[in-house]
């Protein structure tokens, strides 16, 4: 039950019903028996959604309504979509973009945030990004979407980040925008754990992708990056099976190691790089688990 609930929460966030997230935390607040943890977790969470949008409430027949009981029917997508395209946004709605790009405990939230924000012509937008990519401890993937935002915008030059325990200097105009931007090998790697996990599992080529996507978002500008740009035979080798390991460790909990590297070709001499990608992509994954996902 507590599953489906926060199952609830969550696409009530994801589709910006505040009003009902609001009562529907403050019902599992009252409720009795669930770990401290929990009660802490669902208090930060209304605590945050009332300062962040407090004319949000939903009345008793669950209609969704603003503080001063207007009904608010409008489709909020279409608005916005429109002010966006027209360039009518207000001071306000800047800064409550901006507000939930920083703040949101919902990272998909964040990253809306920052999809809208790229489409903004204000001041604020350009230098905020930026203050808080270089001053906040901001998930690598996180950071990685804020660069794209950032190239949408028109920045030019170098910022420097924290990235996976590494200091890099990135330029933010060489970021890529799709995967069509990164280099060849990047294609080559996903597509060959493609070719070797179709043969096992229907679905898995469809995960590998997704990995490896969320992969490039943290490694972007790291040593591990730039030892996949090498990209010779023996490199794609290497990144194809770590991929294709924690791939199976994330949707299984096991692999058999000794299968991936003959599948893949690791031999003694490669070893070492091997368990150097292997580590390098266990970190992410470790991360996101630790911090929760950022696609």
């Amino acid at each position: 039950m507590l599953d489906q609930y926060q199952n609830q929460l969550t696409r009530m966030l994801e589709s910006e019903r505040y009003g009902e997230a609001k009562e529907l935390l403050r019902f599992l607040l009252n409720c009795q028996g669930e770990e401290k943890r929990h009660y802490e977790e669902w208090n930060n969470l209304l605590t945050w959604l009332d300062i962040a949008f407090p004319a949000y409430e939903t009345t008793g027949n669950d209609i969704h309504t603003l503080a001063d009981g207007s009904d608010d029917d409008v489709d909020e997508e279409a608005l916005r979509r429109d002010v966006l395209s027209s360039g009518n946004y207000d001071e306000a709605f800047v800064q409550q973009v901006l507000y939930i790009m920083q703040h949101h405990p919902v990272a998909d939230q964040q990253i809306l945030a920052l999809e809208r924000a790229a489409y903004l012509q204000h001041p604020l937008v350009e230098q905020t990004i930026v203050s808080w990519l270089t001053s906040a401890e901001v998930h690598p993937a996180l950071q990685f979407k804020a660069l794209q935002s950032l190239k949408k915008l028109g920045t030019v030059g170098a910022i420097e980040l924290e990235r996976l325990g590494e200091t890099v200097e990135l330029d933010i105009e060489a970021t890529p925008l799709s995967m069509d931007d990164f280099p060849p090998v990047v294609i080559r790697v996903v597509e060959r754990v493609e070719s070797v996990t179709e043969v096992i599992d229907a679905s898995l080529p469809h995960f590998a992708r997704e990995l490896w996507k969320e992969c490039l978002q943290c490694l972007y500008g790291t040593a591990a990056y730039t030892r996949l740009l090498n990209d010779d035979d023996d490199t794609v080798d290497c990144y194809s099976a770590a991929l294709h390991q924690v791939l199976e460790l994330s949707l299984y909990g096991r692999v058999d190691d000794d299968d991936v590297r003959d599948a893949y070709g690791i031999t003694d001499a490669l070893r070492f790089r091997y368990e150097q990608a292997c580590r390098s992509l266990r970190q992410i994954v470790q991360f996101k688990n630790e911090h929760g996902s950022q696609s």
